[in-house]
C-alpha cells in the first residue's frame, strides 16, 4: 500500500501528508519572495551607486549602452542582484528548513544559530570575488590586444558578467556549511568526501573556467584554488559533525537495548 507522507511535522515530529507538504513549500516560497522584493526595494534606492561601484575593478575601461532602454534594464538588473545578495541568508536558511527531513525543533534551532556563519560565508565569498577575482579578470581582459584595437565595453554586457561572477562565487563559499549539513544528516560521510579528493579538485577548476569571464589558467586559479581549500575545509568540519552524529546515535541504541 502505498502511502502519501513523506517527511515528519518539525514541531510535533508526526509524518506530514502531502498536502501539509505543498502549504509548507508555497509559505516558504511566499516568504522567499517578500524579502526579496523589501531588500530589492532597499537596493533601488542605492543601485546608481552600486553601479559606480562594480565599474571600478574595469579601470580605464570606456562603457557605453546601445539601445534606449539599456541602462534602465541594467538599474532594474542591479537593484535585483543586490536584493538577491542581500537576501541570501534567509533564501538558504528557507531552502534548508525546508529540503531538511525530518527536521526537529533542536535541528530548526541548529540552522537559525548557523544563519550568521551563512551570511559571513556568503559575503567572504562576494567580497573575495569583487577585491580579488575580479580587478585581475578585467585587467586581463582589458588590456587584451588593447594596443590592436581599443575596448568599449557595452555597460549591460559587463554588469552581467560581474555580477553574475560575485554571485556565484558568493554561493560556491556556501559549500562547508553545506557539506557539514549533509554529514550532520548522513548523507555523505567524511571518508566519501576524501575518497573523492581529485575529483573535487578536477570539478573546482571546471567551475571556476564557468565562473570566470576569461580563459586564461592564472584566473581561473585565483577561483579554483580557494574553492580547493574550502573542500578540505569542508571534510575537516565533517569528520567532526559526522563523529558526533555517530556517538548520538550509538547511545540511542544502547538505551534501547
Amino acid at each position: 500500500m502505498v502511502t502519501t507522507e513523506i517527511r515528519r511535522d518539525p514541531i510535533t515530529g508526526k509524518r506530514m501528508p502531502i498536502k501539509g507538504h505543498l502549504v509548507e513549500l508555497r509559505d516558504r516560497i511566499a516568504k522567499s519572495v517578500i524579502a526579496m522584493v523589501i531588500t530589492t526595494a532597499i537596493s533601488f534606492i542605492f543601485a546608481k551607486t552600486m553601479i559606480e561601484i562594480l565599474k571600478a575593478p574595469a579601470r580605464g575601461i570606456e562603457f557605453q549602452s546601445i539601445t534606449p532602454t539599456e541602462n534602465i534594464a541594467v538599474y532594474f538588473k542591479v537593484a535585483l542582484a543586490g536584493g538577491f545578495i542581500i537576501a541570501m541568508p534567509f533564501l538558504v536558511y528557507q531552502a534548508i528548513a525546508f529540503i531538511a527531513p525530518g527536521l526537529t525543533s533542536k535541528e530548526r534551532k541548529t540552522i537559525l544559530q548557523l544563519l550568521p556563519f551563512i551570511t559571513l560565508l556568503f559575503a567572504t565569498g562576494v567580497a573575495f570575488a569583487y577585491f580579488v577575482a575580479l580587478p585581475p579578470a578585467m585587467g586581463f581582459l582589458g588590456g587584451f590586444l588593447g594596443d590592436v584595437s581599443p575596448n568599449v565595453w557595452r555597460l549591460s554586457e559587463y554588469i552581467s558578467v560581474v555580477t553574475r561572477m560575485i554571485l556565484y562565487v558568493g554561493l560556491v563559499f556556501e559549500t562547508p556549511l553545506i557539506i557539514m549539513i549533509l554529514a550532520r544528516m548522513g548523507l555523505v560521510t567524511p571518508q566519501w568526501l576524501a575518497n573523492k579528493r581529485k575529483l573535487w579538485i578536477v570539478l573546482a577548476f571546471i567551475l571556476s573556467a564557468l565562473i570566470t569571464p576569461t580563459m586564461d589558467p592564472i584566473n581561473q586559479s585565483i577561483i579554483a584554488i580557494p574553492l580547493i581549500i574550502l573542500l578540505e575545509l569542508s571534510i575537516i568540519l565533517s569528520r567532526f559533525v559526522y563523529k558526533k552524529r555517530e556517538t548520538k546515535k550509538s547511545e540511542e541504541a544502547t538505551e534501547n537495548v
